[in-house]
């Protein structure tokens, strides 16, 4: 009798592999029916990862979003699954273990079925617990190896870490290849390793992006896989998902039993997601991905962070020209950069320890990555800004690295006398469930079904916070104003500048456009520093452009002016590329004045504070 392969639409992770933003709830439950139609489908990744932030970050409320979407596939007989980053939850940072037990109870409740659990260490200690959470949550316990190829990152390494994890009592494994670099006959082997272990459901996930995944998604079923990740045009393929159609029709000649795609609904789904992408969507998605690109097999970033990388990578380049322009030197293409930075990445994962490209340490090697070419194009040394958030991943904070990190970076770390690592990461992050009920009652903010409006502040506080004041929804349709003014611009339609008005809980938002030579409009942070009463003392300005912030956790206590600090002191941070970078003071004095209030942007040499 032939094998069953089923298909899972990996429909959040669709819109995270080609750029910065997902659909609203209302587009959601207008396709959904056209998907259920299709009838090809025993899964739909509904939610997870970067899908509920994302939803803070233009206004919406992810909790509602969730229970109306998930809603019609059960109807349907369909499970859902959610992507859960172990002991980082929902979020780029380590959560506390009383949050990451409300996560599941929250998350099943609202209509989630399935936890497919990762951690980017491999580290099974982040990953174990999520199993008794999930399954005390009611929900299915799938649990990830994450895939890379190097020479720590052997069949016989993911093949020791899957029986750890079904002795654990994890309900099924997912081979989550995030950059597509694995390769067909190593996934192959790895697939009958694991079904010799234990009968145990496979679910494979792979991106296109560099041209393995179609022969390894056959290599893995002929070895006993039961669920294979696809998507679906208008995007499939590019730094996406192999698409169904074509999936079904290689396994079909293959002989194996896969369920029929009802096309005219294929059609209809296909249509709705263009209309998304030319309503808003698509001024987010770069057009570089939606190909293909072997180039992607060195540096093996995962094709989930391709699609903020390449939006996010225009404000990098930005950055760096203005500082070559300052400085007579020839501006650089964004083709120079990339290539650069695909270098840079292949030269600092191995001394990093190897760990996998996959969130949020894909974006930690990234952004070191980034960094580093970024001070060395401006004549600075290399590893000369490294992020909190990357010396805890390197000192063992958020678990063991699967590699050695180098000499240099252990002895820098040793000069500043940073502390290696060994304990059980989640002993770093105490309890904090109580401090975000408190600030919930102080706010007099409803705590929700199932207390999912408390989880979601304990998960996300600055967004969740951003959300509450209206503030993320005006700056998102600013920046939406902004890159429609743009584009327009380009087809010479709109002559630049152009102020909008966008009105968010009633409250009106005045946004300046652009300037008529082309650049860029002068930053909120630079307006804010210019008005400001000028204070005495020394400029501590910003060494990049991000969102400014005085403290990085909630429970931390700011500087405020007047305060004395000494040289080395961090007194703030900027947030550039999800990672927070702490601000040292450059001298000992007394902060005279802080020239714009947290959350503002802040361009590269915008004056943070004074001190004198």
């Amino acid at each position: 009798m032939a094998k069953e392969v089923k298909f899972s639409l990996v429909f959040r992770d669709m819109w995270q592999a080609a750029g910065k933003y997902v659909p609203r709830v209302d587009q959601l439950m207008k396709v959904a029916p056209a998907i259920v139609k299709m009838g090809c489908f025993d899964r739909v990744e509904t939610n997870g990862g970067g899908f509920e932030q994302v939803n803070l970050l233009y206004g919406e409320n992810p909790n509602k979003a969730v229970r109306q979407w998930t809603k019609p596939f059960h109807e349907a007989g369909i499970q859902t699954h959610m992507l859960d980053r172990a002991l980082n939850g929902l979020r780029m940072s380590p959560v506390p273990a009383d949050v990451r037990k409300l996560f599941y109870v929250v998350k099943k409740k609202q209509g989630t079925d399935i936890a497919r659990t990762f951690c980017g260490l491999n580290d099974t200690r982040n990953i174990i617990p999520s199993i008794k959470y999930a399954h005390d949550g009611g929900m299915i316990s799938q649990c990830c190896l994450c895939i890379t190829y190097s020479p720590i990152h052997t069949v016989e390494y993911y093949t020791k870490m899957a029986k750890e994890l079904i002795e654990a009592g994890c309900d099924e494994i997912c081979l989550k290849d995030m950059a597509g670099i694995g390769r067909p006959a190593f996934l192959g082997e790895l697939t009958k390793n694991i079904k010799a272990i234990k009968d145990i459901t496979i679910q494979y996930h792979s991106h296109a992006g560099p041209g393995f995944n179609m022969a390894s998604i056959l290599e893995v079923c002929k070895a006993g896989c039961d669920y294979v990740d696809v998507g679906m045009e208008p995007l499939s393929w590019g730094t996406g998902h192999a698409d169904v159609i074509a999936v079904q029709a290689m396994l079909k000649d293959a002989g194996f039993k896969v369920k029929e795609i009802n096309m005219e609904a294929y059609m209809e789904a296909r249509t709705l997601i263009k209309e998304m992408m030319d309503d808003f969507l698509g001024y987010y998605i770069p057009p570089r991905n939606r190909m293909m690109n072997s180039l992607l097999i060195g540096p093996g970033l995962p094709g989930g962070m391709m699609g903020s990388l390449m939006t996010d990578l225009e404000t990098n380049l930005e950055s760096i020209n203005k500082w070559k322009e300052k400085n007579g030197k020839p501006k650089m293409s964004q083709d120079e950069l990339l290539i650069k930075l695909f270098d840079e990445v292949k030269y600092v994962w191995p001394m990093m320890g190897y760990p996998c490209l996959v969130t949020p340490f894909s974006q930690y090697v990234k952004n070191m990555a980034l960094m580093n070419v970024m001070q060395m194009e401006k004549g600075k040394e290399r590893w000369s800004m490294i992020a909190d958030d990357i010396w805890d991943m390197m000192l063992g904070k958020s678990g063991n690295l699967p590699g050695p990190l180098s000499p240099e970076l252990v002895a820098k770390a040793k000069e500043q006398g940073r502390e290696f690592h060994t304990e059980n990461p989640q002993s770093n992050y105490p309890d904090a469930l109580d401090t975000f009920r408190e600030e919930m009652k102080k706010e007099g903010w409803d705590f929700g079904q199932d207390d999912e409006e408390l989880f979601e502040l304990a998960m996300h506080p600055q967004q969740y916070r951003a959300y509450k004041s209206g503030k993320a929804k005006a700056d998102f349709l600013a920046d939406l104003e902004e890159r429609k003014a743009k584009r327009a611009a380009c087809k010479g339609g709109v002559e630049l500048p152009q102020t909008v008005t966008v009105e968010v809980n009633g409250v009106k938002y005045n946004v300046t456009i652009g300037a008529n030579d082309g650049s860029a409009a002068p930053s909120a942070a630079a307006a804010s520093a210019a008005s400001a009463a000028p204070g005495e003392g020394n400029e501590l300005t910003s060494p990049l452009e991000g969102k400014f912030y005085l403290v990085k956790n909630s429970g931390d206590t700011p500087v405020k002016v007047g305060d004395t600090v000494k040289k080395g002191q961090v007194v703030c941070y900027v947030e550039a590329m999800k990672t927070f970078n702490a601000i040292a003071a450059e001298c000992d004095g007394v902060i005279t004045q802080i020239c714009l209030t947290s959350g503002s942007s802040v361009s590269e040499d915008d004056v943070l504070m004074r001190i004198k």
